[in-house]
């Protein structure tokens, strides 16, 4: 009963017929094929199935096939309704794709004996209920967002219902479908209603619930089971067809048509799958194997069929390049044709459905390849390829799975994204892993040979006696079980089979051709007259030849700049701008994780092949005839090589377009001679060759709409002028830029693009060039619709905007400059980047600045009147000036309205952090926000103790508790009310967390969503660094994803842990805008946040490259409408509070916000100027001349702002949204929030065009049941009864904490049991502080540990598990113990086996971990100073670390150590292959020679011994002489002075240190 999405869901006509199959009073109908081979009538009664079964001809007993259909009455569009649209070639919509979104919990059992039995399904349903944390629930808290269960066929459960029915004659309610199967020679035996227990399905998902029914066919040709499956595919995909042309044929779901196999699932929390279908309490319902699926979807609004497992596929995870994936595939149906096949492929099309959900098209993929002929194994090896280039092992031991890989590379693009893929074909089930190993996965095998995987370990109870293996999939690897002959595959096992099929490095080596390296020109082409004119008729400006051109070649990376963005949007603009200003770029926020491209770029590839794409179905060396480039930069003379290609055969189409009968219609006219000419040439890759490309940003959309490579000849002649240019000669001759020659530039140039598309790849969380070409992954914002549709196809443009004239216009702007009479004789600088006078409108302009100064210090209304006049003389700068408020009321008077006071507690600060920001400006805003009962935002970097108590000392507006500020007050309290956690964790320490009021895990930031932070060096004071734990002088580095979000239930699971330390502060989680973040939004308020903060793209205050602050993330009015309405829509907006920034600057902006659904307002960079800022934007140089954003002390010195101007500001804001309010006729900010039909637009002309549309910021699905108070007002979500809340309720407990005193406690554990310890951890914190505890508390767990054991423990904690654990142990730990043993009586070897999941100790900032086992990837990342010992890990292991010191006694993975800045490791290396695998970026590699050195070494595995028994401990102190010479001690250079790391270190008798020379 296998089940698959392949079609959308939509609204049906009902037939009036009675007759009709939708006569039901069901609102959708699915339906199960169940298909039975016979020979003849006499063995249609014996429908005994032989599951054991193992020849390759299926064996007349089990072809019993299934598919499950579905119809669907959801109301859509009448478009939808029409005939079958969808068998029509459709580019993907990005509006599909954002509409859903998923994340899950999945795993398999299977019996390798292929002995089926009920006791796996029961299992599989146990395994289930124990991952419904990693599921989703509706509004109403009942309709689950889909689980399901794929099996074998229970032939003997069929065999009875057979032999009850005598098979009655079919019913002719199903003609279309028996006609079908008839024309193909199949005979439809029967029906069967499959029973169900309705009432125990939710509201939601009752409303749409299926008709379920499942019908018998007999199959007479003697064929192959896969000849079978193949007929059966043909059946499905003719039916598709057949239907297609009723009004109803969109509404007609198969989910699998199989001999193989079955699946049960719909919209159902876990623990209701196995009751609401009947049939899987059967005892003779019995199966060798089943896979099983929790789904979270981000849209609340799940279907059915959306449901998994699919037909072949479990998917937990992620397709970021969907849409590309999905364009390709129907770019390639033409030539995909196999023997197999017999002609018909033109039957069996299309192979995806833009429609469906990413897992749904996967699927379609991979179901393609196998019916085509490949083993499972090898079709997501395909589909899902491993990071395989530089890989040390594969390289070494296996170069055929490298061939493989490579001859596929050219063939088909990577489907890339966090994936864990669960596949079955009923004769295999498996699991693979993403290339980034973005997924939990653990795997274990008993003795009665049964194989488990799981996105957890203690799913299913299991005898720890009898398991063998215990172990975890790391990135891209495999497990196979092959049911037929009882054995398991590891994963180089499995690659090695399926690499061996065919000799692809012959084929490569003979076929394959590389792009050797052409040299760079050594001197201009052109005259520097014709340079400058060239450069003007393509659009550039002085800023970008100097800030961005000249910065490139001459540093080799992108430049930085800082404060946000604040000119107009390029719709907006007056200004003439190039095309590609109108593209924004997405990035990735909670569904999936950005990349971190920095340190983790093994897994990034910038390769690119070029050339035909062969017939992937078919294998021959000719698919192999392609060209690779080594990234997609080429230069004149790479060009000139690819024109020679004779294999190639080139042809070069023009771009220019005529504009000598007028300049209407001559762009559109142009554009579709280019597509004819292009559809003539059929060649399959576009190289760009064009003046107009220089900035990352503008490669990464020529790439992205579809060229796989672009030569940027004028950027790169711009680089040559620059070089040979006598200013530049003589500030290198005198030291001022660093010296390079004329290539050096170039290569600069070309390194510093392509290390910023890898950013921009990894923003999205793509890892490969080849997946990202023509995967569009942009949105627009000021292209009209027509453009769209003819240029940009799939694409979201919410606003609409430009026509092709308009544009045209445009473009000739730039052309017309550049060849008039008066052309000038240097580059116009257009201001876009930095403010000038006469260059384009800054919102943060000096006079704006003064205006405010004058206002909030003189405290002044007067001036303040004169702040307002000038923002509304503006002109237009953002998407809000476009609108105005208009009202049906009467005016009231101001003294009716809420007072201010009541109106400045719905204001926030932005969360800029310590260390960004001077101390006495991160103080005086706290405080400020504290006396007007607002909210200041710590930012990332932690916070002093000190400031956590209100003042008492303050004399004449000075306090010696904080000496450097002015203007303060006894009663003051410097706290940050909002404490941020963000990627890198700096400074989250257990008493910092439970001081919050509020929690914000920062997604993203408006300055540059889906990258890092960084804390250049020189910023990283001796005082910063204690509150972040680190070194003075060492710079810091937020990676780019949070390793413990890399999906929606993982941003669950952080809010869970968070909420369990501190149970009395609301969290909060920070978005950017963005098309589809209503989406997003929806999934984060099912995950149980209490706020969801959206920002702009114009926000941030802080260093970023300028492509991210121009470039990335959208206005926060579009994603602010979006969130409101989507929440609303899903019933869900009564659950959070819904709070907005990214430059807001007064009353108007406050009251447009609310309008369009926000309850609290954020206000970054003005509280900044408020507090004495002046805009100098050279925050990232640490010379900020007012001392706002420097830790210079003499520079903090000057810095002017006391907290009474801050809380004047917001005040005079207070006011300003009190007297609008009065004018509307309202009497409280509660009575507008969500109104935008208060809003109309403004008459006012713009310059570039008048169809820019409103609609959707206009647009309104009503408002809250509850009013914005209320919602604010909301007790902090709870995480219902747990662990914690039973070990503080026991007397002894409650004493120890109390007092002090020693308590032990044994406690059971199971993976439901989550962030065990935190809450204990927070009361101990909240009354003692992180290190004030003198008592013990000793817990003794028993049992497999949830997500997050023992998370920000504390000193006086040691914590025992006998077991095992999952993903996250130690996070965020400041102290104590943690120590994981197996049980007793085990039947593996603990060192082999893995005992704790992933990014354990993440940010720990102290404590001890000692584990007997292996941990999984990104061991002690970001650890601080925390100790541990372990005997394996995986990937990544002391990531981003900067303090601590980590052991481990076994194996490691890739890249160990990239990004450590502090802390020391020892690794033992017995098979010397240790070295390929560490990162040498920073730390040094040496043997431990230090005397304090050996003595940390052996004392830590002493105590490893001690606590855990470790027999590979044991075995090393032993021996102690013989393995202290294989351990490696890795070495950053921070600690290269210290002790344990440097032999020359001798301590004297007094103390001072000295060192030996040489």
């Amino acid at each position: 009963m296998a089940m698959k999405s392949l079609s959308p869901v939509p609204k049906l006509l009902l037939s009036t017929t009675p007759s009709s199959v939708l006569s039901s009073d069901k609102n959708f109908f699915f339906v199960d094929f169940v298909g039975l081979y016979c020979k003849s009538k006499r063995t249609r009664r014996r429908l005994r199935g032989d599951s054991s079964s193992s020849t390759s001809r299926a064996s007349p007993l089990s072809r019993l096939s299934s598919v499950r259909a579905v119809i669907d009455l959801e109301r859509v569009h009448d478009k939808d309704l029409a005939s079958p649209s969808y068998l029509k070639p459709q580019v993907a919509n990005l509006e599909d794709i954002l509409s859903e979104r998923g994340a899950c919990g999945v795993g398999f059992i299977a019996n390798l004996d292929n002995i089926p039995s009920h006791g796996v399904v029961k299992d599989a349903l146990i395994a289930l209920g124990c991952m419904e944390h990693r599921g989703g629930c509706g509004a109403d808290n009942d309709s689950g967002d889909g689980s399901g269960l794929m099996s074998s066929i229970p032939w003997d459960f069929f065999n009875v219902w057979a032999k009850e029915q005598g098979l009655a004659p079919f019913d002719k309610l199903h003609t279309v479908i028996e006609n079908i199967f008839e024309k193909e020679g199949l005979e439809v035996l029967g029906w069967r209603d499959v029973p169900v227990n309705a009432p125990i399905v939710g509201k939601n998902a009752r409303e749409t619930m299926p008709n379920i029914q499942q019908v018998f066919v007999k199959i007479a040709k003697d064929d192959s089971t896969d000849d079978i499956e193949r007929e059966l595919y043909i059946c499905r995909k003719l039916i598709e067809r057949a239907v297609a042309a009723e009004t109803w044929g969109t509404e007609l779901y198969f989910c699998s048509l199989s001999n193989q196999t079955i699946v049960y699932k719909g919209m159902l929390r876990s623990e209701a799958l196995g009751l609401f279908y009947l049939d899987l309490q059967n005892e003779l319902y019995t199966s060798p194997f089943a896979i099983y699926h929790r789904r979270y979807s981000t849209n609340t609004s799940p279907r059915w069929p959306l449901a998994q497992p699919m037909r072949f596929l479990g998917h937990n995870g992620e397709i970021n390049t969907i849409q590309g994936n999905l364009n390709w595939m129907q770019s390639r149906e033409a030539s995909l044709k196999s023997s197999v096949w017999n002609g018909r492929e033109n039957e069996i099309r299309p192979f995806g459905n833009p429609r469906g959900s990413d897992s749904a098209n996967l699927d379609s993929a991979a179901e393609i390849l196998i019916r085509s002929g490949r083993t499972p194994e090898e079709a997501l090896m395909i589909l899902v390829p491993e990071a395989y280039k530089n890989h040390p092992t594969l390289s070494i031991k296996y170069p055929e799975v490298l061939d493989f890989y490579d001859y596929y590379k050219g063939q088909m693009e990577a489907w890339d994204g966090p994936a864990l893929l669960l596949f079955s074909d009923g004769k295999t089930v498996g699991a693979c892993l993403d290339r980034n190993g973005l997924r939990p996965a653990r795997y274990w095998r008993t003795s009665d040979n049964f194989v488990y995987v799981a996105s957890e370990v203690g799913v299913v109870p299991v005898d720890e006696a009898k398991v063998t293996m215990k172990g975890r999939l790391g990135p891209g690897m495999m497990i196979a079980a092959d049911l037929v002959n009882g054995q398991v595959y590891e994963n180089t096992e499995v690659k090695k089979r399926v690499s061996s099929l065919n000799p692809y490095g012959k084929w490569i080596k003979e076929n394959l051709r590389f792009l050797k390296p052409v040299n760079f020109k050594s001197s201009t082409v052109m005259e520097n007259e014709e340079i400058l004119r060239t450069q003007q008729a393509f659009g550039y400006s002085s800023e970008d030849v100097q800030m961005v051109i000249e910065s490139m070649a001459s540093q080799g990376k992108e430049p930085t700049f800082c404060m946000g963005d604040d000119i107009p949007l390029a719709g907006l603009s007056q200004r003439p701008h190039m095309l590609y200003d109108y593209f924004k770029q997405r990035f990735a926020q909670v569904t999936n994780p950005a990349i971190d491209p920095l340190r983790e770029g093994l897994v990034m590839s910038l390769e690119v092949n070029i050339g035909k794409r062969g017939n992937i179905l078919e294998l021959g060396p000719e698919n192999a005839s392609q060209v690779i480039l080594s990234n997609p930069v080429l230069n004149e003379g790479g060009i000139e090589e690819l024109m020679k290609d004779t294999y190639l055969k080139p042809k070069v189409l023009s771009t220019f377009f005529d504009i000598r009968k007028g300049v209407e219609g001559s762009l559109q006219k142009a554009l579709y001679y280019l597509c004819e000419a292009a559809d003539d040439a059929v060649r399959t890759s576009i190289v760009a060759d064009t003046a107009q490309c220089f900035s990352t940003h503008q490669f990464a959309c020529l790439i992205g709409y579809g060229a796989s490579a672009v030569c940027p000849y004028l950027a790169l002649e711009t680089c040559r002028q620059w070089r040979l240019s006598n200013k530049t000669v003589a500030l290198m001759r005198n030291g001022k830029i660093p010296t390079v020659t004329i290539e050096q530039a170039q290569k600069n140039y070309t390194k510093a693009v392509n290390a910023g598309l890898l950013k921009i790849l990894s923003k999205m969380g793509i890892s490969l060039l080849s997946s990202y070409c023509g995967a569009q992954i942009f949105e627009i914002y000021g292209l009209g619709q027509d453009v769209v549709d003819l240029a940009f196809t799939g694409s979201v443009s919410k606003i609409s905007g430009l026509t092709f004239d308009e544009l045209a216009r445009e473009t000739l702007s730039f052309w017309v400059k550049a060849f008039s009479e008066d052309t000038t004789k240097r580059l116009e600088n257009f201001g876009f980047i930095q403010f000038r006078p006469g260059g384009e409108y800054h919102s943060n302009n000096p006079e704006m600045s003064k205006l405010l100064h004058k206002a909030v210090r003189e405290k002044s209304e007067t001036a303040y009147a004169v702040y307002q006049q000038h923002l509304a003389n503006r002109p237009v700068n953002v998407l809000r000036d476009l609108l105005e408020f208009k009202s049906d009321r009467a005016p009231i008077p101001v003294g009716k309205v809420e007072p201010a006071v009541s109106i400045v507690q719905r204001f926030c600060t932005g969360g800029m952090s310590l260390g960004a920001i001077s101390r006495e400006t991160h103080e005086a805003i706290a405080i400020a926000m504290n006396r007007i009962g607002g909210k200041s935002n710590s930012g990332e970097g932690g916070e002093d103790p000190i400031r956590w108590k209100p003042l008492t000392d303050v004399v004449d507006g000075y306090s010696p508790t904080l000496p450097h500020l002015k203007g303060l007050q006894n009663g003051d309290i410097a706290t940050s009310a909002i404490k941020q956690v963000a990627s890198g964790r700096f400074g989250v320490t257990p008493t910092f967390l439970v001081n919050a009021d509020q929690l914000e895990i920062k997604v993203a930031q408006g300055a540059k969503p889906g990258e890092g932070g960084q804390l250049p060096g020189k910023k990283v004071s001796a005082y910063i660094a204690r509150l972040r734990s680190s070194k003075p002088g060492v710079p810091l580095i937020s990676p780019p994803p949070h390793h413990d979000i890399y999906s929606i239930e993982d941003l669950a699971q952080l809010i869970f842990d968070l909420h369990q330390i501190n149970p009395n502060a609301k969290v909060s989680v920070k978005l950017v805008a963005e098309a589809g973040i209503g989406t997003v939004a929806s999934g984060v308020a099912k995950g149980n946040a209490d706020i969801i903060q959206i920002s702009g793209h114009d926000g941030g205050t802080g260093a970023s490259p300028i492509s991210s602050i121009k470039h990335a993330g959208g206005p926060w009015e579009l994603g602010l409408t979006e969130t409101n309405q989507t929440l609303i829509e899903n019933g869900l907006r009564e659950r959070v509070i819904l709070r907005v920034d990214g430059g807001l600057k007064s009353g108007v902006d406050v009251l447009m916000a609310a309008a369009m659904g926000a309850d609290e307002y954020g206000f970054g960079s003005l509280a900044m100027i408020a507090t004495g800022c002046v805009m100098a934007r050279i925050c990232h140089t640490n010379n900020c001349p007012v001392g706002v954003a420097s830790q210079r002390e003499e520079l903090r010195a000057r810095f002017p702002g006391v907290p009474g101007d801050l809380v004047n500001y917001f005040l005079y804001v207070a006011e300003e949204v009190r007297g609008i309010l009065a004018q509307l006729g309202y009497s409280k900010l509660d009575d507008i929030i969500g109104r935008t039909e208060l809003l109309k637009p403004r008459d006012i002309s713009l310059v570039k065009t008048q169809h820019l549309d409103l609609s959707y910021l206009l647009s309104s699905v009503g408002v809250p049941s509850m009013s914005s108070t209320e919602i604010r007002k909301q007790e902090v979500h709870t995480n219902g009864p747990v662990l914690d809340d039973d070990i503080l309720d026991d007397p002894l407990v409650k004493d120890a904490i109390e007092n002090e005193k020693v308590v032990d406690k044994t406690v059971k554990i199971c993976n439901i049991d989550r962030a065990a310890c935190g809450r204990v951890a927070g009361v101990i914190a909240k009354k003692y502080g992180d290190t004030g505890f003198a008592g013990q508390v000793n817990l003794t767990f028993l049992g497999s540990a949830g997500q997050s054991f023992g998370c920000f423990l504390i000193p006086g904690m040691n914590i025992r598990l006998v077991g095992e654990a999952n993903d996250y142990v130690g996070k965020g730990m400041a102290g104590g113990e943690i120590v994981v043993t197996p049980v007793d009586k085990i039947g593996f070897v603990p060192e082999e086996a893995t005992i704790v999941g992933n990014t354990c100790l993440y940010g720990a900032t102290g404590g001890q971990i000692f584990a007997r086992g292996k941990a999984g990837e990104r061991f002690a990342v970001r650890n601080s100073l925390a100790e541990a010992v372990v005997e394996g890990t995986g990937d990544h292991c002391c990531e981003y670390m900067t303090g601590g010191c980590v052991v481990v006694l076994g194996k490691v993975g890739r890249n160990v150590a990239a990004g450590m800045t502090g802390g020391l490791a020892y690794l033992l290396d017995e098979d010397d292959t240790l070295l390929p695998k560490i990162n040498r970026e920073i730390v040094k590699i040496q043997r431990v020679t230090a005397p304090a050195g050996e003595l940390q070494l052996k004392s830590l595995i002493e105590a490893h011994v001690e606590k855990t028994g470790s027999s590979k401990g044991e075995t090393i102190l032993k021996e102690w002489e013989k393995y202290l010479p294989l351990f490696w001690q890795l070495v950053p250079p921070s600690e290269e002075d210290t002790p344990e790391a440097s032999a020359a270190y001798v301590r004297t008798a007094t103390g001072e240190v000295t060192f030996q020379s040489a």
